[in-house]
């Protein structure tokens, strides 16, 4: 059996699966420490089971999206970037919002070094820039220290070789290589490693608070936590990489979808209180953005979910009449201020309420919404819906679209920009659920120049890569199988150059729990 669990800003979902059964279910609201919300969803779910015959607890969490965007428990990164002679016109951090530049800010220093997208080496690292840099680092005493260079997915023999030198001079600095954290494009890489690393000390609290909250209860077996493509990492790569993390509520959502439907292609739509996200299912696993992703105003390109966000959800605001539904939300007072419990504020959830959607045992009015108004939200709900389901559509093809999250019951119809609607059972929980049966995954990529080697030879090497870093993640080597492979030309280039990424995912190794 597994467990999984969801931590969101509002509620933590958590199921205790034998197989693919749900054998128990919960969602609880998520408390101001988040683990002793963790035990509470635990302790449902655990009621009349034994701890020991649990082989796996998956968790999703926002913690680490949320520290970002709200600037909380955050540390000082210094940025050591080799790229000289070329860029020298834009610094670290200098697109970033003034609040968290100020946050995160422990220097930034730009040296001598670097490669070409072909390898070739754009300047030698300078010894005596280097010493000048851990010097200035002593006296500033930064909490973290990112290294990036130009090119260093593609050579990474420079970042490791500074990342050696300021780790030995500096001992109680995390030193963090930008290389780890994002694809190919200096500035949105070197982005995505200082909000990693601004998390490291905030992840070690959270990484041990989700231990002593399994601990709790007697489990035995492995935790780890769901990231931002739907797979799982251990807790100490959690520690480490707490970014990979950022977009694990939808994903998990998405993978529940899957779960629930076993759709392998599909667009998925999770309606929570605030907000709806609508992603697209790929294979059974969600579909990642090759864009840029805005995390907290800062620009990023590693692995996050191609996943729209709308202001809809059990909270959103109606006014005028019914001519408008969102963006504004009550959000978490939704039970002291929605018309359905007493209060005075007109919501989605009343319009739902009203039209027998959805019952809510705790409502003290069971009709809070005019019918005209109810009718004229309805319209207005599913033409934005559909708008986006065609947004996201794949080539523009009808697929189903299956509503989940504890607001699926918010959303009127069978269908949506033509494309039939499914609603699960559990669909509530499909985030837990999602969380319960994610896999691990490995991804590689690099440039394939025509004259070099071949396609096959690139995608052959590149292949193994992800393999082995699946299998060095925790996957059982036998399970492990493609999932995706993309292809994207890079323009203006001397030759003709294409990128190529590859992910596979392997179910979890069967590992013996740690003895008592």
């Amino acid at each position: 059996m597994r467990i999984g669990l969801d931590v969101g800003g509002t509620h933590t979902d958590a199921v205790l699966m034998d197989g693919n059964a749900v054998v128990a279910r919960t969602k609880t609201t998520t408390s101001e420490d988040v683990a002793s919300g963790i035990e509470t969803a635990l302790s449902v779910v655990l009621e009349e089971q034994d701890p020991k015959a649990v082989s796996l607890l998956t968790i999703g969490t926002t913690q680490f999206t949320n520290a970002v965007i709200e600037r909380k428990h955050l540390s000082r990164v210094a940025v050591v970037r080799a790229c000289l002679p070329a860029g020298r016109g834009l610094k670290p951090r200098a697109d970033w919002p003034a609040d968290l530049a100020s946050a995160t800010d422990g220097g930034n220093y730009v040296i001598h070094g670097g490669h070409l997208y072909d390898g070739r080496t754009l300047a030698d690292l300078d010894e005596r820039e280097i010493e000048q840099v851990i010097e200035a680092l002593r006296g500033s005493a930064p909490d973290s220290v990112v290294i990036s260079t130009a090119f260093s997915p593609m050579q990474q023999d420079y970042e490791d070789a500074l990342a050696a030198r300021f780790s030995a001079a500096l001992p109680q600095v995390h030193v963090c290589t930008s290389h780890y954290m994002g694809g190919l494009g200096l500035i949105e890489r070197e982005n995505a490693a200082i909000l990693n690393a601004s998390l490291l000390n905030f992840a070690q609290r959270v990484v041990t608070a989700l231990v002593r909250s399994s601990q709790h209860f007697g489990l035995v077996c492995p935790v780890y936590v769901s990231q931002n493509d739907g797979t799982l990492i251990d807790l100490n790569k959690v520690s480490a990489f707490p970014a990979l993390t950022f977009a694990s509520g939808p994903t998990n959502s998405i993978r529940g979808a899957w779960a629930l439907t076993g759709l392998s292609d599909a667009i998925v739509i999770d309606v929570g209180g605030t907000t709806s996200d609508i992603g697209v299912l790929k294979n059974g696993f969600p579909r990642q953005s090759n864009l840029v992703i805005d995390v907290g105003g800062v620009r990023t390109n590693f692995r996050m979910p191609d996943v729209l966000a709308m202001g809809l959800g059990g909270g959103s605001l109606i006014g005028g009449d019914g001519d408008q539904c969102g963006p504004q939300s009550v959000a978490r007072e939704l039970k002291n201020k929605a018309v359905c419990f007493g209060g005075d504020v007109l919501t989605l959830t009343d319009v739902a309420v009203s039209q027998g959607r959805m019952e809510i045992a705790r409502a003290t009015i069971n009709d809070p919404a005019p019918q005209a108004v109810c009718d004229r939200v309805d319209a207005l709900v599913v033409e934005r819906l559909s708008a986006a389901v065609d947004l996201m559509k794949p080539g523009g093809a009808t697929l189903p679209v299956i509503l989940v999250g504890g607001g699926a019951p918010l959303i009127p119809g069978e269908k949506l920009a033509g494309c039939p609607v499914i609603r699960p059972i559990n669909a509530d929980v499909a985030n837990a659920i999602g969380a319960s049966i994610a896999q691990v995954s490995g991804e590689a990529e690099g440039l394939f120049v025509v004259g070099a080697q071949t396609r096959d030879e690139a995608l052959k090497a590149l292949t193994v890569e992800a393999e082995r870093l699946a299998v060095v993640a925790g996957a059982d080597p036998k399970s492990v199988v493609p999932i995706n492979i993309e292809e994207v030309d890079i323009p203006y280039m001397a030759t003709e150059t294409t990128r190529i990424r590859v992910t596979v995912v392997g179910d979890l190794a069967q590992k013996e729990p740690p003895s008592r």
